[in-house]
């Protein structure tokens, strides 16, 4: 498959990757034609996706099933007047009907914009006005339909809602009726051009309204560098990205480059996060490959690895927030498998990583994906030389960059501020060693300015995180009349430390991180709070937190 859209597909090394690889973008580009139906055509026996959930329940698809139920799905929607560049939401955790929907969608031209089933009717409102959203397609569970229906007083452009079960409430289609008696589907005759909007992902935002990042129909492409040559994935590989399908991590792991590398997605559908689960499912079906978030694999660690036999797994990634390296050496010393990490945006693909011919350094994102021109500008405006920092900047020489979003949608302003002078401005700072390596220091506007030194609130996190009292941590900036700013912990504190004496406790643990890093750094404030503010992507909130009224720097 690989080699229809690449000229070279293996790599000796890292500076090989960089001197030769290069996507071939075909005219009219569209995933569902030309790589799930390639496949089914070509290898129609071929595992796709291997579903199962807390229940027990399995299911298995061929590249055949996946093309089938796509066309059927595509076809369903079209009844309903589902068309090219409509809008369409899909609220559907983990069912298998999110892998139907997006192709289908695809296939027609239509725009899919996935979303969380925890979103508000509130949340569901302010994306239906701000989006023109057609059609809602969800899971039948009263916590979500619940919502939607609150939220379509309100909602005037919404013609259809349609529930995939188990319940399919008054004034919804019923899915799996309409895909049962759907026509024959019959594919467009021009159902896309490249340059159309395919995906529209709402962030998170920490701050403000949730912006709309729309992606193009190549966009796709774009992750072969995220399931080949991060993920490691080959055609006999079963892959497990722990993601919702809601979140953008879901098409980085789930879908786009796993299916071009040819290998099989493995979905784990359940309802409570149970880290031993996790590693049941690993050793039951035997997985190759398994890409989660840090936290995931800090719950992971506590368990008794030792009783689970993870002699198939071979390669691990992790990405979604920054990786404290005491994560990674403990992982290595009861897997031995090194943590290889990875750094993007909703706005972008996989930007920096480190991959099969870069040695990982713990707590480093790794080196430059050479799809996208990336460097390091400081505030004065220079380029950053080696150990200094600056935002991490995609340059675009006025050229249409494969990966990069393609606007926000219906906010010109907002497009021109991120996206001028042919440079993206990511916003995220990090500096870069002599090696290549980048390491990340925070959002620019999470940056701390105490007494002339610049600090990262990852850096101080990092620290924290090796207190056996810290859980979960947060480090912010707060106005001071002497320094500028402080630095203030606000903490989640470990079961066995609650009763702990405050002051004693606060002082152990500045002294702690002082030792840990450069004495400037340590938290002149700590907070202990029973749970950090968050959206509802599980991003900490810094500027809830930095809003907060304090007390007297310590």
């Amino acid at each position: 498959m690989l080699e229809k859209f690449l000229k070279q597909t293996e790599f000796s090394s890292y500076q090989d990757f960089v001197d030769n690889f290069r996507v071939n973008v075909p005219h009219d580009f569209n995933f569902g034609y030309d790589v799930v139906d390639a496949w089914a055509a070509t290898h129609p026996d071929k595992q796709a996706l291997l579903w199962t959930n807390d229940k027990g329940q399995e299911r298995i698809y061929t590249f055949r099933d996946i093309k089938d139920a796509s066309d059927r799905t595509a076809a369903y929607f079209t009844s309903l007047g589902i068309g090219h560049g409509d809008m369409v939401m899909l609220l559907l955790k983990r069912r298998v009907e999110f892998w139907f929907s997006i192709i289908a969608l695809h296939k027609i031209g239509a725009v899919t914009i996935p979303a969380t089933h925890l979103l508000t009717d509130k949340d569901i409102v302010y994306r239906a006005n701000a989006a023109g959203i057609k059609a809602i397609v969800c899971v039948g569970d009263d916590e979500v339909t619940d919502h939607i229906v609150k939220a379509m007083p309100h909602s005037p452009t919404v013609e259809h809602l349609v529930s995939v079960g188990p319940n399919v409430p008054e004034g919804f289609d019923d899915f799996q009726a309409g895909y049962a008696a759907a026509p024959d589907f019959v594919r467009p005759a021009h159902a896309n051009s490249n340059d159309d909007i395919s995906l529209l992902y709402f962030t998170s935002g920490t701050t403000g309204e949730p912006k709309m990042v729309a992606h193009d129909f190549t966009y796709p492409l774009a992750h072969i560098i995220t399931g080949k040559y991060w993920h490691n994935l080959n055609e006999q590989s079963l892959h497990f990205t722990l993601a919702d399908t809601g979140w953008g991590k879901a098409v980085w792991g789930k879908l786009y480059g796993q299916w071009l590398s040819g290998a099989n997605v493995f979905v784990y559908d359940f309802e409570k996060f149970k880290p031993a689960d996790i590693l049941k499912m690993i050793e039951k079906y035997r997985i190759t490959s398994f890409c989660a978030p840090p936290t995931v694999f800090r719950f992971m660690i506590k368990e008794d690895v030792g009783r689970y036999d993870l002699s198939s797994l071979k390669y691990c990634t992790i990405a979604g927030e920054a990786l404290n390296p005491s994560v990674f050496d403990e992982w290595y010393a009861l897997t031995g498998i090194k943590l290889m990490e990875g750094f993007g945006q909703t706005e972008t693909t996989l930007t920096v990583g480190t991959y099969p011919w870069v040695e990982p350094k713990p707590g480093s994102m790794g080196v430059a994906n050479p799809q996208y021109d990336i460097a390091l500008l400081t505030s004065e405006g220079n380029w950053a030389a080696p150990g200094e920092q600056g935002q991490i900047v995609i340059r675009t020489h006025g050229q249409k960059v494969l990966g990069l979003f393609k606007e926000y949608y219906r906010d010109r302003m907002l497009t021109d501020k991120a996206l001028h002078r042919d440079i993206y401005y990511t916003g995220d700072i990090a500096w870069q060693d002599e090696d290549g390596y980048f390491w990340f220091v925070g959002r620019a506007d999470d940056v701390i300015k105490s007494s002339g030194y610049r600090i990262g609130p990852f850096e101080v996190e990092n620290a924290l995180m090796q207190h056996p009292a810290v859980v979960e941590c947060a480090i912010t900036g707060v106005p001071d009349e002497v320094r500028g700013q402080v630095v203030k912990a606000t903490i989640v504190l470990a079961k066995d430390y609650r009763c702990a004496d405050k002051s004693a406790l606060t002082k152990d643990i500045q002294d702690f991180v002082k030792q840990q890093t450069a004495p400037y750094k340590y938290p002149r404030i700590v907070e202990f709070v029973d749970e950090l503010p968050k959206t509802i992507s599980g991003k900490i909130k810094r500027s809830d937190i930095r809003n907060k009224p304090v007390g007297v720097p310590a």
